[in-house]
């Protein structure tokens, strides 16, 4: 039992899926899962697990932020021995061509967080990206369900809030296509950890336009990205 999951040893399967919100962690168990079962519910932060295509996958919230994502992701791998782990998360629109509800699937992920600065005493930029295999599994599921898919770079950002949106426009000169906050976390732990790591992401805003989706839209109406994430995690 480890301190901020707290579920049995077993009762967490080595596939798991993970939204930053617990509420849509609870949608995708009861909507695409059979025979969930929650093992969690510290802090709020619900886990299940069940089966699809009669492979076991959990689904573990892991809140907002790198802090947040480190510590569920830590615990997921050493304590309980996860050996795929997925996020499907919402993310911010960078550049004009990808639109409210388009899902990507980030290859790698700048950050502006010091947290790998500091893992190399500063002297080294690590690059977070995403395991091969489990990419091309989700390129490759996107394609047979006929579902659009944009694959390339992100930020993983340590404020929602910015005093500097100039920077995003920087970015997108650059090919960063979208900007959340874990990624960069999740690839490096699941890097050092010798885990594999994909973060699938749905548009919930545009940060050129100012269009948005609702918070209801948000928990309830990604099913496309959790299709292609589950598809990828049981390939």
């Amino acid at each position: 039992m480890s301190t901020h999951i707290g579920a049995q040893p077993g009762e967490i399967a080595e596939r798991v899926l993970m939204p930053g919100d617990p509420l849509r962690a609870k949608w995708i168990a009861d909507t695409f899962l059979a025979d969930a079962v929650c093992y969690s519910t510290v802090r709020n932060m619900f886990g299940f697990t069940g089966t699809y295509q009669g492979v076991p996958v959990s689904v573990q919230g892991s809140g907002m932020g790198m802090p947040s994502c480190s510590i569920y992701t830590h615990e997921l791998i050493n304590e309980y021995g996860v050996k795929t782990l997925i996020r499907v998360g919402s993310c911010g629109a960078l550049v004009e061509s990808l639109q409210l509800r388009d899902v990507v699937a980030a290859s790698g992920s700048s950050t502006d967080s010091a947290m790998n600065r500091a893992r190399f005493d500063g002297l080294i930029d690590y690059a977070p990206v995403a395991d091969f295999y489990l990419l091309r599994s989700a390129v490759d599921a996107a394609e047979r369900r006929g579902i659009q898919m944009r694959v390339g770079p992100i930020l993983a950002a340590d404020a929602f809030y910015t005093d500097r949106p100039d920077l995003y426009d920087r970015l997108a000169d650059y090919g960063v296509l979208a900007v959340e906050m874990e990624s960069a976390a999740l690839y490096t732990i699941a890097s050092r950890f010798r885990a594999r790591a994909l973060t699938l992401l749905t548009v919930s805003d545009h940060i050129k336009t100012g269009e948005r989706t609702t918070a209801h839209e948000r928990e309830q109406t990604f099913h496309h990205m959790v299709e292609i994430a589950l598809d990828a995690a049981i390939a």
